[in-house]
């Protein structure tokens, strides 16, 4: 990825009749994604030293947005680690999930810096939680004071490679998935896999879904990986239990990492609109918002980039064997192909649509070359897009417990 910005900085000034005035300035960005482990064990100094940035010290007090529900696992332990540093932390325990992911939340996290008195230099907010609580609380932060910093602790595997490494803050709007929302980088992720000990297999496929993303599109190493360990990773959190499995868990998520990053650093905001990175994020922004609360964000990727593949087939880019390679290891990742909302009349033409409109009025829609490459089309025609539905049908009846994995969504 390059970007397609050129800068300049200066000052011009015309007074050939009216005086005009042109500005041209750029800002200097530095985020850190920093890996972790156990970052709240009494004993890790990680989260005080772990980023010159971001330095925390005995007497310093800080305010901890937390999901409530990771509140309800890990509070204590994360309350005894700040107690134990001698850090005077103020908690917001508040739910977080898509229902929820809306301005009132925002406004909740804004209420909870403007009455602790932050002192927006010094003193980050600090997020614990999924993709959502990240998003909610770099919304708040990014507008608080035009500006407050804020740093990020991701505990679902979605956090980890995704929401946790980008720059893109957001809640939805309506029926618009993340409408309104920010450019906003956290001076920190810190990237700790012991929160996975504790989420359920959904959560944990939900996740795949973004490496596997970046695998189809970028690495046919990563997809391997994925393809060979993925639903031993899956039964053992990520845990690395074994030496094996801690190097496959440590590959897979740093590599998904680096993929990312790769991409988002000359692009940070989006001058650029062909971003391979939005493989799987063309239709699934509407299908995940019209099967509310059904569908989890990354199994609403997951159907956009099984969607996409069979296009990709039937455009000749993808191989047969390719396409039923790539929805074995999503059905083995535990990953739906399938949910009911795609035979909603209409559904897939108006998220094109309204992608389209998004991408600055073309499709700029990213599709499989082969596993780990990519294209970008703008002429996917309706046909197009109804031929490979079908095809996608009849590849998830003949998929193994095809079934069980529509049924899974629906639950």
């Amino acid at each position: 990825m390059r970007s397609a910005a050129s800068f300049k900085l200066g000052l011009s000034h015309s007074a050939d009749t009216d005086s005009a005035w042109k500005v041209e300035a750029v800002k200097q960005v530095e985020y850190h994604v920093i890996a972790a482990r156990n970052l709240f064990s009494p004993e890790n100094t990680q989260l005080l030293d772990g980023c010159s940035a971001a330095p925390l010290t005995r007497g310093d007090r800080r305010l901890v947005v937390i999901d409530s529900n990771v509140d309800r696992i890990h509070g204590d332990r994360i309350r005894g680690y700040f107690e134990h540093h001698g850090v005077a932390a103020s908690f917001v325990s508040m739910r977080a999930d898509e229902t929820v992911k809306e301005w009132s939340s925002v406004i909740r996290v804004v209420d909870a810096m403007n009455g602790f008195g932050i002192d927006r230099r010094r003193e980050p907010v600090i997020a614990i939680g999924g993709g959502v609580l990240l998003d909610v609380v770099g919304f708040a932060a990014s507008v608080y004071r035009r500006g407050t910093p804020y740093i990020r602790i991701p505990t679902t595997l979605i956090g980890l490679v995704d929401a946790g490494v980008g720059v893109k803050t957001g809640v939805n709007y309506g029926m618009g998935k993340n409408r309104l929302g920010t450019y906003a980088p956290a001076i920190a992720t810190y990237v700790d896999r012991a929160f996975l000990r504790t989420l359920d297999d959904r959560h944990l496929s939900n996740g795949l879904a973004e490496i596997l993303k970046m695998a189809l599109i970028k690495s046919i190493d990563l997809f391997e990986l994925l393809e060979t360990y993925g639903q031993r990773l899956i039964d053992d959190n990520f845990q690395g239990t074994s030496a094996e499995l801690d190097t496959a868990a440590t590959q897979v998520i740093a590599e998904s990492i680096h993929l990312m990053l790769e991409e988002l650093q000359p692009n940070l905001w989006e001058s650029c609109l062909e971003r391979c990175v939005d493989y799987g994020h063309t239709f699934s922004p509407t299908l995940e918002m019209e099967a509310l609360p059904a569908l989890l964000h990354g199994e609403a990727v997951s159907i956009d980039m099984a969607l996409t593949s069979a296009l990709g087939f039937l455009r000749g880019s993808l191989s047969s064997d390719d396409l039923d390679r790539i929805l074995t290891v999503m059905k083995r990742l535990g990953l739906p192909v399938w949910n009911d909302v795609l035979s909603t009349a209409g559904v897939l033409d108006a998220a094109l649509a309204d992608t389209v409109r998004h991408r600055d009025g073309r499709q700029r829609l990213p599709l499989p070359v082969g596993i780990g490459g990519h294209h970008f089309a703008n002429d996917v025609t309706n046909e197009e897009i109804a031929s490979a539905l079908s095809l996608l049908a009849r590849k998830n009846t003949g998929l193994p417990n095809g079934e069980v994995s529509v049924t899974k969504v629906a639950s």
